[in-house]
């Protein structure tokens, strides 16, 4: 069924209307609109020829959420899978990424879908734990792991797809985390520098883009403050843990994982960087965020705290060298303070920016006298919600945090580009989950009318804000497969591709696969 050109033929006709889609025609005009797309209608004409030369395509994925073989061949354990463990109820399904897709394994298969789809680059990260199973150069290297990413990264090459590659996508090795608390020490910036320093050596003769972090957001919120994600940190009335600080735990963690992507950058740039000719950066997330009543001064300024508290935290320092004015204000002596060299080894240490978007929040204002329950999520003095009166932001989908609101991907380059200096920028992560449901066919996953529209309304938006001046560079859909995703298990689909976890992982190319194919041909 996946490989049926059948599905390909259609997907402008039939399948599109068939999924709730017009793909031709004043009715999707009008769909758009009310979706956030402006100025440009939607057409079979709009595909990669409608961006500009060079423009990069492609998808991407997670160690720890695809590759399995966890036990296997030298790896060490991750944070991840003490956590699965000790923590099985903080996973929807009380899943772990043990086997995920089995990428480690099946890469060739999957290397062939990815060229059948017509990718013009891959992104994944690379398992800290496979490559030094203690987390330490003295701990030694795994040459396993090296023969899994240097295999990995020669059949992409082969089949030309361009390799993205991110150093770490919250897999901490758990040897650093057992020894002295991982990111909430500072010692972890020497460590990290190691690695990625061996990952330079051994890969960067042919990986050409590097991205230090992934979502440190993420990493230090779910993590330090509300205890969802590993390693379970987090303040007794903020969750259901038994360490932690969410008042101060989630800023050092952040600052530590700062440092540690300014040493990494500062050592790729004097060391590699003239030799290997190529590019580092960070990938940030964050939603984007609108008034709740567009009316209220108090209203507007909360949405500019909140974009400054989740994507200003990191970008900021990135390029300015400080946290946000706003973030200094509100946390006071809880946000750590760079040093002057610090603050210089910092600032403009990118050659791009990566940003995942996913959804957009209203923003309201809600002011907090802090008490004895101070954590990160009062200290914005912000209630963000997903509707107003009754009323959703956007169109509904599987996950209740995800609402289809394209017009946010636009917003958010225009904010970039006025306030951040208009940095390369790469879409490193965009797209829809939808829900998992055991009891529906895989035909159901299959025609997955909802990403199509996802990944067409932000793709036109981001020509857009292209169009506008921002600085884009390059666009990944999230994820090429369903995997493990995180807190969240396997009860959610981010995927192109279908993994039926029931059948020996066999894998089914999705419509949106077919569509973004037939997009990428042009």
């Amino acid at each position: 069924m996946a490989g049926s050109p059948f599905v390909s033929v259609f997907l402008f006709g039939y399948l599109a209307a068939a999924a709730g889609l017009f793909i031709t025609g004043n009715a999707e005009a009008a769909a758009a609109a009310a979706d956030g797309v402006h100025r440009q209608h939607i057409t079979s004409s709009f595909n990669r020829s409608s961006f500009p030369k060079g423009f990069i395509f492609g998808a991407g994925s997670a160690a720890y959420q695809s590759e399995g073989a966890a036990h296997m061949d030298g790896r060490g354990a991750s944070v991840w899978d003490n956590f699965t463990r000790e923590h099985r109820d903080k996973i929807w399904d009380h899943s772990n990424g043990d086997v995920a897709d089995d990428f480690y394994h099946r890469y060739a298969e999957d290397i062939k879908l990815m060229k059948k789809m017509g990718l013009d680059s891959f992104r994944f990260s690379i398992s800290w734990p496979r490559l030094l199973p203690k987390g330490k150069l003295s701990g030694g290297v795994n040459p396993l792991g090296v023969k899994f990413y240097n295999r990995l990264i020669d059949d992409l090459l082969v089949n030309g797809i361009k390799p993205f590659v991110t150093l770490f996508h919250w897999d901490l090795p758990q040897a650093l985390e057992d020894e002295y608390s991982g990111f909430l020490s500072s010692k972890v910036v020497d460590d990290f520098r190691d690695y990625a320093d061996l990952s330079f050596k051994l890969f960067g003769d042919r990986v050409k883009k590097w991205c230090t972090l992934n979502e440190p957001y993420s990493y230090s919120i779910n993590g330090y403050n509300g205890g969802s994600f590993a390693p379970g940190h987090c303040s007794r009335y903020m969750g259901n843990c038994t360490v932690g600080n969410s008042a101060t735990e989630p800023y050092t963690v952040a600052h530590n994982l700062l440092l540690s992507h300014a040493a990494a950058v500062r050592l790729y740039k004097s060391k590699y960087q003239p030799t290997q000719k190529g590019e580092i950066g960070v990938t940030i997330v964050t939603n984007w965020f609108v008034p709740k009543s567009p009316k209220s001064a108090a209203d507007k300024e909360a949405a500019g705290r909140a974009i400054d508290f989740f994507f200003g935290w990191y970008v900021s320092p990135i390029t300015y060298g400080e946290y946000p004015a706003s973030m200094r204000r509100l946390v006071g002596d809880r946000l750590p303070k760079f040093t002057p060299e610090q603050s210089r080894m910092l600032r403009g240490s990118l050659d791009f920016l990566g940003v995942n978007y996913y959804t957009t929040n209203f923003a309201a204002h809600n002011p907090v006298l802090h008490g004895a329950n101070t954590s990160y999520n009062a200290d914005s003095q912000t209630i963000l919600t997903t509707s107003k009166a009754g009323v959703p932001i956007g169109t509904p989908t599987g996950l209740n945090w995800l609402f289809i609101y394209p017009r946010g991907i636009h917003s958010l380059m225009m904010h970039v580009k006025d306030t951040y200096k208009n940095p390369p920028i790469y879409i490193t992560e965009n797209g829809l989950a939808d829900a998992s449901n055991d009891t529906l066919p895989q035909s159901a996953f299959i025609k997955d009318g909802m990403r199509i529209k996802y990944l067409h309304l932000h793709l036109q938006n981001l020509l857009l804000a292209i169009k506008d001046g921002a600085n884009v560079k390059g666009y990944y859909a999230w994820s090429l497969f369903d995997d493990f995703e995180w807190d969240a298990g396997y009860t959610v689909k981010f995927g192109l591709i279908y993994i039926d976890f029931k059948d020996h992982l066999k894998r089914y190319l999705k419509y949106s696969a077919y569509w973004y194919k037939k997009f990428l041909l042009h």
